[in-house]
Order: structure tokens, then C-alpha cells, then sequence
């Protein structure tokens, strides 16, 4: 069977999440310093470290066969290009800013103005279906300054934390577009290798879902099991175990990461104690 070529962004963030994903996956990929392609040891799987903005292209003409970049990319270069999975890390937007002296109450504000950007396609598309018509100053490296030096009234970038548009003196006033990073696939991707992305996306599935979901353990009276129960949103149903204490019981169940608090909470009002959570390596349905 010929090898899955894969490129992800060869420095920064994107890179080390996306390197602890495919680990997670099960997936050793021989990595040394300053390396632009390596092979993983237990896994069809070629990887190209790639500058994020050239990954589109590589898609396009078959160079590798699938890639994790930063959504912002694909919709700004790679439209033609299919998503196959959202991967849940590396998330950010693609944002608005202006200074914070200047007047500003809706998009209408910036007609006329000049917005320096690194993404021109993403900018025009908002702009137009807003009717509102601005001078486009295309930028490759850090655009914050831009306001400062008097090129532009405003920028587009993309915005983790917002500390970068404070220093730079600059609020954020739309958000155009949420980011994190996916799972993109090239066209000419082959047969083979569209098996190997089956036999991928399965793992990748197993352990973002377990990502998402919690493995709780508690203790509950037994009068208040089914009312217990009753609010845990188990996979099936709660596994529950006698425990050597008569007239209690311990329960076993998993909960998603996003309700995890507030179901807690309330089993803890109907009477369970010894909460125990652990994470889940992988979750398999």
C-alpha cells in the first residue's frame, strides 16, 4: 500500500497541535530538527512541513494528498478545496480592527477607507455582501502597524486573545469569520490513499470525541439512584455497581465536556458524593 502524503504548517502553534493529534492517533512520525518531510514508523503516512499560506496549492495540484491548516487559509485560498474535518484546536477569527481613538458604530463606518489585510479575498467577500466599497492594502507581515504609520484606517487579521491589537492600540469591531483548524483534502487524492484517510479519520473521530466527553465515577444512596440517573446523559445508560456499603451504590457514566459542570452540580443536589473524573483517551461509538 503507497503512503498518505499529509502536510501540515512547519513552525509555530499549528504545528505542535497538529503533530499531538496524529500522536494521539497512535501515529510516531520520525521528527528531526529542521526536517521539511519525515515518515511515520507505524503508519502509511509521508509528512511535508509546509509554510501555511502554500498548503492550498499543494492540494490543489496533488504534491500531498491532505493537510491540517487553519480554516481562515482554506477559505481565503483554497475555497475549491474540501473540509473534511473540523479538528477542534488552533481556534481563532478573522477580525476587524481600528484604532481605538476612532469613531465607530457599524461596518457602513469604514466606506471610503483604507483596511490593510493578508486576507483580501475573505475582506471583499464581507464588504460586498454589506455594499460597502474600501481600498484593500495587501500585507504579508504583521498589518497592526499599519494604522500607526498612517497606511490604512483599519486592518483585518486574525485574533486569538486580543493582547497583539491592544499593544498596537487598536479594538476589535467585527468578526468575520470563526477559525480553528481542519482536515483538508486534495482533490487528486487516489484511491489507495483515500482508504488510508478513512482508516485516519476514524482515529481522529475517536479522540476528539473523547476530547469533548468526561469519564465520571460517583457514589450515590440508593433512594436517589433514579433521580441520579435521571440526569446523566450517559452513552447508553450509567453502568451502576453495588457498593460494599449497603444502601449505596456507585455510578459510571460520561459526560460532554460542554455540560460537565452544571450536571455535576446538580447531581451533587440530589445527594451523590466521591465525584471522580477522569479523561478519556479515546472514544469509540
Amino acid at each position: 500500500m503507497q503512503n498518505i502524503k499529509i502536510a501540515i504548517q512547519k513552525s509555530g502553534r499549528l504545528n505542535e497541535d497538529s503533530l499531538n493529534i496524529l500522536k494521539d492517533c497512535g501515529i510516531s512520525i520520525d521528527n528531526g530538527t529542521d526536517q521539511l518531510k519525515a515518515s511515520a514508523r507505524n503508519f502509511p503516512m509521508e509528512v511535508f512541513y509546509l509554510r501555511n499560506g502554500d498548503i492550498p496549492q499543494y492540494l490543489r495540484d496533488g504534491v500531498v494528498d491532505i493537510a491540517i491548516i487553519g480554516e481562515n487559509v482554506l477559505v481565503e485560498k483554497g475555497e475549491d478545496i474540501e473540509m473534511a474535518e473540523k479538528l477542534g484546536f488552533s481556534k481563532c477569527r478573522v477580525s476587524l480592527a481600528v484604532p481605538k481613538s476612532a469613531s465607530y458604530t457599524c461596518i457602513e463606518d469604514l466606506q471610503g477607507k483604507r483596511i490593510a489585510t493578508s486576507y483580501p479575498r475573505t475582506v471583499q467577500q464581507y464588504l460586498d455582501e454589506r455594499g460597502v466599497r474600501a481600498d484593500l492594502h495587501i500585507i504579508t507581515g504583521s498589518v497592526e502597524i499599519a494604522p500607526n504609520i498612517g497606511l490604512a484606517d483599519a486592518i483585518c487579521d486574525i485574533v486569538s486573545s486580543g493582547s497583539t491589537l491592544f499593544k498596537n492600540n487598536l479594538r476589535e469591531v467585527e468578526v468575520m469569520l470563526h477559525s480553528e483548524a481542519v482536515l483538508a483534502v486534495s482533490p487528486k487524492i487516489g484511491p489507495e490513499q483515500q482508504e488510508i484517510l478513512t482508516k485516519l479519520q476514524f482515529r481522529l473521530r475517536s479522540v476528539l470525541k473523547a476530547r469533548q466527553h468526561k469519564y465520571v465515577l460517583m457514589n450515590a444512596p440508593n433512594e436517589r439512584l433514579d433521580a441520579i440517573i435521571e440526569l446523566l446523559p450517559g452513552m447508553r445508560s450509567p453502568t451502576v455497581l453495588p457498593l460494599a456499603e449497603q444502601g449505596w451504590s456507585s455510578i459510571h457514566t460520561v459526560i460532554p465536556g460542554d455540560r460537565f459542570w452544571e450536571i455535576l452540580d446538580e447531581v451533587k443536589r440530589e445527594g451523590a458524593e466521591g465525584i471522580l473524573v477522569c479523561p478519556i483517551e479515546k472514544m469509540i461509538l
